[in-house]
């Protein structure tokens, strides 16, 4: 789960010290809970928005305790799905585990980082070019191809929009977690693209600028905490998919691994859409 926070394919690949097939596959299913790195930049730049800039000094004290109680929403949520997956799909026995400890030794650094990078890193970033190199030629053709003089972008987002008001957000938000699906960082420029109507994606530096860009198209603090909430609890990024699909060798729990956490997120951004601008 720790490893996840860094990136959820290494994390899915840490699974493997766990000696339990059935453990290690409700890690595996359950680790997309936890942020991951392209993540936090979206989940930090929304509290540093919406919900700490008029705490004055005490801002950076506030968004650091508003990210800790996302985190761990994260982590409550996977200890949770954990526990249904241990009593309904996944029954068994707990195994134990003993934790040896070798002699000491000098630490092989040199080791180390050879190990590291060939069998992790490397192997993450080759799977991260094969789903990025593709993704790039889509997301470049939704905003190019022109049906009319609307956009493809623009067509579907219109058309995922009446579902994604039930969710709090709208079309364009969730059109943009859809094609951000290779990386989680491309998100919020893609939401930024669609709504300034451009061809490129592009980031603005100033969070007061993109604040009041979001606002001018319906955000507010609800749309905000729905975002975070989608972001917290949705399918996994292509990369985690394809890694999941080699370290199960199944379709079924990677299509589980995919619909888990995005059934979650879905009925938990409607619950609390509905909350909060139905019944208060």
């Amino acid at each position: 789960m720790c490893m996840g926070f860094g990136c959820n394919a290494a994390g899915v690949t840490g699974c493997r010290i766990i000696d339990s097939p059935r453990e290690r596959l409700i890690a595996i299913l359950t680790n997309n809970f936890v942020p991951c790195n392209g993540r936090f930049p979206t989940l930090i730049a929304i509290l540093s928005m919406f919900f700490v800039c008029n705490f004055g000094i005490l801002q950076s004290i506030t968004a650091a305790g508003l990210l800790t109680l996302i985190i761990l929403t994260g982590i409550f949520m996977t200890l949770l799905m954990s526990f249904l997956l241990s009593k309904t799909l996944l029954k068994g026995i707990p195994s134990s585990f003993t934790l040896e400890l070798p002699p000491y030794r000098r630490p092989q650094v040199r080791k180390v980082l050879v190990r590291s990078i060939f069998d992790r890193t490397l192997f993450v970033l080759r799977r991260a070019v094969v789903v990025a190199a593709p993704a790039g030629i889509i997301i470049w053709a939704l905003a190019n191809v022109m049906v009319g003089d609307q956009s493809l972008l623009t067509i579907f987002s219109d058309f995922l929009d009446p579902f994604a008001r039930l969710m709090g957000l709208d079309g364009v938000i969730l059109l943009a977690f859809i094609i951000g699906m290779p990386a989680n960082e491309i998100v919020v420029p893609i939401i930024i693209m669609s709504y300034m109507n451009s061809n490129s994606i592009f980031e603005l530096n100033d969070l007061d600028t993109l604040k009041n860009l979001l606002v001018d198209n319906g955000w507010d603090w609800i749309t905000a905490v729905c975002v975070m909430l989608f972001s917290l609890m949705h399918w996994p990024c292509a990369t985690t998919i394809l890694t999941i699909r080699k370290e199960t060798q199944s379709l079924k729990w990677t299509a589980a691994a995919f619909i888990i956490p995005t059934v979650c997120g879905i009925f938990i951004c409607i619950g609390f859409n509905f909350i909060f601008t139905v019944v208060l």
